[in-house]
């Protein structure tokens, strides 16, 4: 599986000065740690940026190629700023992201073929959110036509089926569970991605670890093939490598709908249960959800 390292996110604040300053020393320690932790990728978002973007996106893709030479993922909706990215960026970089909003791909297509970029292929249209997976795979026939007019390979395209926050969202998950499964059958010579955390947006602090790595085991088996993750979650680096095979196992067990005895199990063990079975919608979330 190949990780791409999160943590060079505007919206935490220590990255934001960082690069409101352009205070180089912590955007290289930042960037030089992902890597260190064995990213395969890092992602770079810049948020908007809607007056500065394409100074700032280029400053620190240069910034970041200092201390390493990871393949970077441009992360904006900014379009001058994604193009500005690309033309320092050396090796194959990844647009982050293109929809299938007509006048995004419009935009982003050509630039993506110009300079033989990878993108991801976010399924979301003019009509917002999707509410299946059916409706993702529509948008994602909409996003692959389209590149096939640029000629651009199926390869290069990495579809992403929207994982929803469970806080409000929970009852769309399974629609995000089920297009991964889709990805590798309707449209077998693309790539998926997916934003790991975004699961768990809104949750509190101390529980968002335990759904990020619930729902990439779950993701795992129906083969996906790269995450946007915390870099600095080492277990979750471990569930990804394939090092906890036994919670594999557990997981998958509880979405077969086998016969789980809770009196067997570590109290570990116990709380992937309970996680699974609240990403599956058979339990109802709440901050509570591992206490009942």
């Amino acid at each position: 599986m190949i990780l791409i390292g999160e943590n060079l996110n505007v919206s935490s604040k220590k990255v934001g000065e960082a690069l409101k300053n352009k205070d180089r020393k912590i955007i290289r320690e930042i960037a030089e740690a992902q890597a260190k932790a064995g990213m395969n990728m890092l992602d770079i978002n810049i948020g908007p940026a809607p007056k500065i973007g394409s100074e700032m996106m280029s400053w620190v893709v240069r910034t970041v190629r200092e201390v390493t030479d990871l393949p970077l993922s441009l992360d904006t909706t900014n379009i001058k700023a994604i193009e500005t990215g690309l033309q320092v960026h050396e090796g194959k970089a990844l647009i982050n992201s293109i929809s299938a909003q007509p006048e995004r791909m419009a935009a982003l297509l050509p630039l993506a073929k110009k300079y033989n970029a990878a993108f991801v292929g976010l399924t979301l249209g003019d009509e917002g959110f999707p509410r299946d997976a059916n409706e993702r795979g529509f948008f994602a026939a909409q996003i692959i036509a389209e590149a096939f007019q640029y000629n651009i390979p199926e390869e290069d395209i990495w579809l992403d089926p929207i994982a929803p926050p469970i806080k409000t969202q929970q009852l769309q998950i399974q629609g995000c569970t089920e297009f991964t499964l889709m990805i590798r059958e309707a449209f077998p010579e693309c790539k998926s991605i997916y934003g790991g955390s975004n699961i768990s947006n809104g949750v509190p602090r101390n529980l968002r670890g335990m759904l990020n790595r619930t729902y990439l085991i779950m993701l795992k088996r129906y083969g996906i093939y790269s995450a946007i993750v915390d870099a600095f979650d080492s277990e979750l680096a471990n569930i990804a490598e394939g090092q906890r095979p036994e919670l594999e196992k557990l997981v998958y067990s509880v979405m077969d709908g086998d016969d789980i005895d809770n009196s067997v199990l570590s109290e570990e063990e116990i709380k992937y249960v309970k996680t699974t079975r609240v990403l599956l919608g058979q339990n109802l979330y709440s901050d509570f959800w591992l206490e009942l």
